[in-house]
């Protein structure tokens, strides 16, 4: 039997409302969502909740804090079989996501406070949380935390995903700690198109830049090598946390020791393709085509 994978996964935790409706609503109009769905969120989080569906060993570092939100997401996650350090060390209780999703297309739109009104302390006992992790993702929010965790991960030789989505200050310390920078068309970090943004990733540190952007192929570039991963066209009907998905399914396969990117990505799309076919947060993972995608590993 395969040894089990372990992964740690470093930032964001929320809880997420989604609410699926056939029309966005206008200015001081309602209406009637279709179906309605409570369950937690945030990159790291979701990526964490793959990464066990896969077969993996998940722990998220997050902050989620004692108060009735924080204990919500905490039962969620640990229902979907994922290990939770808890970083909380004062501040508000856990953020709310209000999310919105088109029925025609899938399209979501999301308002949330993300980690803003929440204080984190590093764990003491961070080091003992990374012993027999094979992979490390880490989504730039909770910067001291995203900081002290790629430290001790570049210091203990362990691979580093770096989730870049929107533009945070503290990537300029964690691109250059980071194996791969897995970041959407929408990152702004820098400015000019993928080839400019790749190419100073790569000079800053990164082994590998990905950036993907929906249904168009996901590009890639290291220092050596190009290449493109093609997108399957499927019936999209949720794209809630597809990148997020990506990400815990790009880790999985390099927790495995899948250094090349086609391999390691191609695989990572699958998994996001399978899931943008189920409307809600967690139906997907009852599919049982999850099971039949396999990462190969490199002979």
């Amino acid at each position: 039997m395969a040894e089990v994978v372990r992964g740690l996964f470093v930032g964001l935790a929320t809880l997420d409302l989604v609410q699926r409706v056939r029309r966005r609503p206008g200015v001081d109009e309602k209406v009637v969502a279709q179906c309605s769905d409570l369950a937690a969120g945030g990159p790291a989080a979701a990526a964490a909740v793959t990464f066990r569906a896969l077969g993996g060993h998940a722990m998220l570092l997050s902050a989620l804090g004692p108060g009735p939100i924080g204990r919500l997401v905490k039962d969620d996650l640990n229902g979907a079989g994922v290990q939770i350090a808890d970083a909380w060390a004062g501040g508000a209780d856990l953020s709310v996501s209000a999310i919105t999703v088109l029925d025609g297309t899938g399209e979501r739109s999301v308002v949330s406070r993300n980690a803003e009104d929440i204080v984190v302390a590093v764990p003491a006992d961070l080091p003992v949380l990374m012993r027999n992790t094979d992979i490390v993702l880490i989504d730039g929010h909770h910067p001291q935390l995203a900081v002290a965790t790629a430290r001790a991960a570049k210091d203990a030789g362990i691979p580093v995903v770096l989730d870049c989505g929107s533009t945070k200050a503290v990537y300029d310390e964690l691109v250059p700690l980071a194996d791969a920078v897995v970041c959407s068309s929408t990152f702004s970090g820098l400015p000019g198109e993928f080839d400019t943004v790749a190419t100073a990733l790569v000079a800053a540190g990164a082994r590998l830049v990905a950036m993907t952007a929906g249904a168009a192929p996901v590009r890639w570039r290291t220092r050596d090598a190009t290449g493109v991963v093609e997108v399957p066209a499927v019936d999209v009907r949720d794209t809630l946390g597809a990148g997020d998905v990506l990400h815990g399914a790009y880790a999985f396969a390099r927790a495995q020791g899948v250094t090349d990117p086609l391999r390691s990505l191609n695989f990572g799309v699958a998994v996001a393709s399978l899931r943008v076919q189920h409307a809600g947060p967690r139906s997907w993972l009852k599919d049982p085509r999850l099971h039949g995608l396999i990462v190969h590993p490199q002979t």
